[in-house]
């Protein structure tokens, strides 16, 4: 048996939640699965349709992760466990065991600067687990730069499932919202500084006088929602930008299917960092091209000048030059087309293979 020992998982909605749930899905094909999962809201009709057993732990946060780690700890004393895969470095802070230990890294979590007291905390469990899953290149010379063991670290991208096939009803509702609006650029992330809405807004400002028609589609929300939406006003965008939350993923999907470039020129923020970006490889399986930021990880989701294109997220120039272009002579239609088959690599199916290498 293994335990998933999360700090996010579903039905809470997000990246993170999404990673953990296609890892443990794909596990409990062939191994025994326990998961340990924070509270979430409503979370007993979601665990009820899994195939594994889930233990949610509630209380206040401050308190919840000594508690959590105590249900682990005597789980294992009074279980036989083969290993523990955890979500985060946190997550197996308090965790006592000799069993095997798997960690995954994404990049924001564990970027703080060598030396400090954080730094010391991440190394002190990192160095004492077997092995260590970095979801992109970046992110494991990032922990390397930072004093983890090169050793232990293991480069496998998070994964993806099969997308299904979007209603007619859905995508009919989508043509009727962008009418004739022309070429269409998406993003499908939180509203925070890092993913950048900020210039590529201001780059549709030019973008405009060449296609008048031309929408961006922002689905999301988060702390610079507000922030992002006066700078729409102050440019005279309101036009050309289009803000949806809280919908379905059968709309968000055929929003994103409907679209022509997924936009998000990532950069870095402060700690906070685009470890890899698994909403590009989601966009590539509607065969829509991206262009990411040369800051973190895009470039293990896209191949530059093939499946779209990574540029400087903090150069308002290379932004406009970027989409522009792409969108000339619709070079995204052949971007699109190679991104669709570079996703299939990414499919769960392929992705779980170097899990279960590391764990035989």
């Amino acid at each position: 048996m293994y335990l998933v020992v999360t700090r996010t998982f579903p039905p809470e909605i997000g990246g993170m939640q999404n990673l953990m749930w296609g890892l443990t899905k794909e596990l409990s094909k062939n191994y025994m699965i326990k998961v340990f999962a924070d509270y979430y809201e409503n979370y007993e009709v979601f665990d009820e349709q899994v195939s594994f057993s889930i233990e949610r732990v509630s209380g206040l946060k401050l308190l919840r992760k000594y508690r959590k780690a105590q249900l682990i700890n005597e789980f294992i004393k009074e279980n036989k466990i083969d290993g523990i895969i955890a979500d985060h470095w946190k997550s197996l802070e308090l965790v006592k065991t000799n069993k095997k230990k798997i960690c995954l890294i994404h990049g924001k979590e564990i970027n703080h600067e060598k030396g400090t007291n954080l730094n010391k905390r991440v190394l002190k469990v990192l160095n004492n687990v077997e092995t260590i899953v970095a979801n992109s290149e970046y992110t494991k010379e990032l922990a390397i730069r930072l004093g983890v063991r090169d050793e232990k670290i293991v480069v496998v991208n998070p994964g993806v499932d099969k997308v299904k096939e979007l209603s007619k009803k859905t995508l009919g509702k989508v043509d009727n919202l962008l009418k004739q609006k022309t070429p269409r650029l998406i993003t499908v992330s939180r509203f925070d500084k890092r993913k950048n809405h900020e210039k590529v807004i201001m780059a549709l400002r030019n973008l405009k006088q060449i296609y008048p028609d031309i929408v961006y589609i922002c689905i999301g929300y988060g702390d610079e929602e507000k922030n992002i939406k006066k700078l729409v006003e102050e440019l005279g965008l309101k036009e050309q930008v289009m803000f949806f939350k809280n919908i379905s993923n059968e709309l968000k999907n055929s929003l994103l299917a409907k679209s022509d470039i997924f936009v998000m020129p990532s950069i870095i923020y402060k700690k906070s960092v685009e470890g890899f970006g698994i909403a590009y490889v989601e966009a590539a399986q509607y065969g829509v091209p991206s262009i990411g930021g040369i800051d973190g990880g895009a470039s293990d989701a896209i191949n530059h000048e093939k499946t779209g294109l990574i540029c400087n997220g903090n150069n308002l120039d290379e932004i406009y030059f970027s989409i522009n272009s792409m969108l000339e002579n619709k070079k995204y239609l052949e971007y699109g087309k190679a991104a669709k088959e570079n996703s299939e690599k990414f499919k769960w199916k392929k992705i779980i293979m170097g899990y279960e290498k590391i764990l035989s």
